[in-house]
């Protein structure tokens, strides 16, 4: 190493930023594959309730109440919402067939959207609009003053649409360049 001008000179090329730019693209690569296994385990969360109250697999749903055996996919949950804070206007919700019908569509379009990861604005969207109704319903919370998984799984779907997690183990990029989706953006 010389010193010229007061300044020190190498023949040899500086090595740190290149193993800084491997470095990062490795980070981001490893972060892309966190954010696509929660967008898929998210997305298995939205179609496995979608499965269980349209068949009745029992877990969350009997057999006998299932969707398709003449149940009401909303009843149960708004129904128990009567004693909290919005409980008059949630439970009064309950069992109404349009809103069954939405709240299933929605289950099932936002968890295929995620495990496809194709549509994310859109998922992202209506799934915490649905969360978000969720967590309403039941105010007062019983274990926290104010934060619950419904503002949890919200704020994480919009980190998955943020950073295109549909882009990694989905179809994402191929998604986002078809025609349809270059000419309407809000269907990426």
């Amino acid at each position: 190493m010389a010193l010229t001008e007061g300044r020190h000179t190498s023949d040899a090329a500086p090595r740190t930023p290149v193993v800084k730019a491997a470095a990062a693209q490795a980070d981001s690569r490893a972060a892309g594959y966190v954010w696509a296994v929660a967008r898929i385990a998210l997305g298995w969360i939205f179609l496995w309730a979608f499965l269980d109250k349209a068949f009745g697999w029992g877990f969350s749903t009997a057999a006998d109440r299932a969707w398709i055996h003449g149940g009401s996919p909303t009843t149960g949950f708004l129904k128990g919402t009567a004693d909290h804070a919005l409980g008059g206007f949630f439970s009064g919700l309950a069992g109404q067939a349009w809103l069954d019908w939405l709240f299933m569509a929605g289950l099932l379009g936002i968890g295929v959207a995620l495990i496809l990861g194709a549509g994310m604005r859109i998922a992202a969207t209506t799934g915490g609009v649905l969360l978000v109704f969720m967590w309403a319903a039941e105010l007062p919370l019983a274990t926290n003053p104010f934060m619950d998984e419904h503002l949890i799984y919200a704020v994480v779907l919009a980190g998955l649409a943020l950073v295109g997690a549909g882009n990694t183990l989905g179809i994402g990029e191929w998604w986002g360049g078809t025609e349809i989706v270059r000419r309407y953006p809000i269907l990426k």
